[in-house]
């Protein structure tokens, strides 16, 4: 047979040889982003577990406000709705965004629903808010405003916000463990924590937690796959056992031992239990607009500076810092506001604790997929879903605290003083007022006033005087007597 004949034939298959990659591999592109199925598994499941406490917390915060009428929403449906939202929403992310980013009902934003608005309107009127927010979130998506603005962020902000949301989610890891608490304002000191809940650390809960955090950093410093989850199942099961010797009568929200029913039947009472513009006819138009701006504002820039950290570590980002397909992951953030609201849930936003996910290989949205099919089953397994004590899961979130600064810090220019001051107030903002929102919308004034400073107001762009404006106002606001 001819050269020019045989190479028409095709090659017979080589035994053993491995088949290519599947249709579930392709469409979430696993593979391409250097990531394995077992990887975003893994990733989804400890993105869960450090995101779990917002089925026992959010209910809490919400169920424990009054509106105007002196309701209180349910207890039982408020998990009910807390859990399904997220499940929904994390989901719609992985799918169209094919992004590691879970989502939740976001405790900035139902601190906001539950205490500005609720005490003025009903909770039908307070949710319909919300809705509108999660509505105009996908109007400047869909005119492209929404882009305009994160592609307008400098590089060294970008990398600033990605720093300051570690730190953040360290703190958040802290405080939420008991290793550092708030001195009450009845101490008459002006330090505002301290070590342990009386200045010294004691107690079961806080050593599982030390432990943990021990645990998490040796296995990432050895390069053990699966880390994180390793350490979180591992804690879990020593403050089980701690519990059922010591008795320890507090660990917070959750207790770690085996629930006596692990199933529970969900409520669906709450969803769609929304009026849209019934808020508006209880406090005027100007007063609900400023009550929707607020929610907007809380909502757009906490999802924004979540979207650039995680990517960011998830290394979804191109050489100007800037992540390809980001409209779909913008929008799919306006539909959560809308959704968390529809569902009397509040707003769902990205959560941070999704870098822990990424921490353990998470790459893509099938990550999310597990994510947010554990917060459907645990519809049905609440109790087991928050048998996971906080000292168990938080360790997760400091050691992702650390991965994200040592791999960030460098890429500031530092020499440029109108990029590192604006990136240090950025990043020491967000923890120091436990806001992502507050720390972005700083750093923003900052950089726009000391590039006037110095005659450099032609390099900044449009967008950025837009926004560094509405903080300003925003800030402004309580003097003006808008709040």
């Amino acid at each position: 047979m001819s050269a020019s004949a045989s190479a028409k034939v095709p090659a017979p298959e080589q035994p053993g040889k491995a088949p290519t990659h599947g249709a579930l591999d392709r469409f979430f592109k696993i593979s391409e982003r250097g990531s394995s199925l077992p990887r975003e598994i893994r990733g989804g499941v400890a993105t869960f577990f450090a995101m779990a406490y917002i089925i026992v917390l959010n209910p809490i915060i919400l169920g424990s406000a009054k509106d105007m009428y002196g309701h209180q929403l349910d207890h039982a449906q408020l998990v009910t709705a807390t859990a399904i939202t997220a499940a929904f929403t994390t989901l719609l992310m992985g799918v169209i965004g094919n992004v590691p980013i879970a989502l939740a009902a976001g405790l900035g934003v139902n601190s906001v629903v539950a205490l500005q608005l609720a005490p003025r309107m009903s909770w039908p009127d307070a949710m319909g808010m919300v809705v509108l927010a999660g509505f105009v979130v996908m109007l400047l998506v869909a005119t492209g405003l929404r882009e305009r603005v994160m592609n307008a962020v400098p590089y060294g902000l970008r990398k600033a916000i990605a720093i300051g949301i570690g730190l953040f989610i360290m703190l958040i890891g802290l405080v939420d463990s008991g290793f550092v608490s708030r001195i009450p304002d009845v101490a008459h000191t002006t330090v505002p924590l301290q070590l342990g809940a009386d200045g010294h650390l004691g107690g079961w809960p806080v050593l599982v937690f030390i432990l943990g955090v021990l645990l998490t950093l040796a296995l990432i410093v050895r390069k053990v796959p699966g880390a994180i989850l390793i350490s979180i199942v591992s804690m879990t099961v020593l403050a089980g056992i701690v519990n059922a010797v010591a008795h320890v009568p507090s660990w917070g929200l959750t207790v770690p031992e085996w629930p006596g029913n692990p199933v529970s039947t969900p409520d669906f009472g709450l969803l769609g239990q929304v009026s849209l513009f019934g808020g508006f006819g209880k406090v005027g138009v100007l007063t609900g607009v400023l009550f929707v701006f607020t929610v907007l504002l809380s909502s757009f820039f906490d999802a924004m500076g979540t979207i650039m950290g995680v990517s960011d570590e998830a290394k979804l980002t191109d050489a100007e810092g800037q992540m390809p397909g980001i409209n779909k992951v913008l929008f799919v953030d306006g539909i959560a506001v809308a959704a968390g609201g529809a569902g009397s849930a509040s707003a769902n936003t990205c959560f941070v604790e999704s870098t822990a996910g990424v921490g353990e290989g998470a790459r893509t949205g099938f990550a999310n997929v597990v994510t947010g099919a554990l917060f459907a089953l645990a519809l049905f397994l609440t109790p087991v879903a928050t048998m996971v004590p906080a000292q168990a899961a938080t360790p997760a979130l400091v050691a992702v605290g650390f991965l994200i600064m040592a791999g960030s810090v460098k890429e500031i220019d530092w020499s440029d003083f109108t990029i590192a001051a604006p990136a240090f107030v950025t990043m020491v903002m967000m923890p120091f007022t436990y806001s992502i929102t507050n720390g972005i919308g700083m750093g923003f004034i900052t950089f726009v006033v000391l590039r006037l400073a110095v005659g450099r107001g032609r390099e900044i762009p449009v967008a950025m005087y837009v926004v560094a404006a509405v903080f300003t106002f925003y800030y402004l606001m309580p003097a003006l007597g808008l709040t």
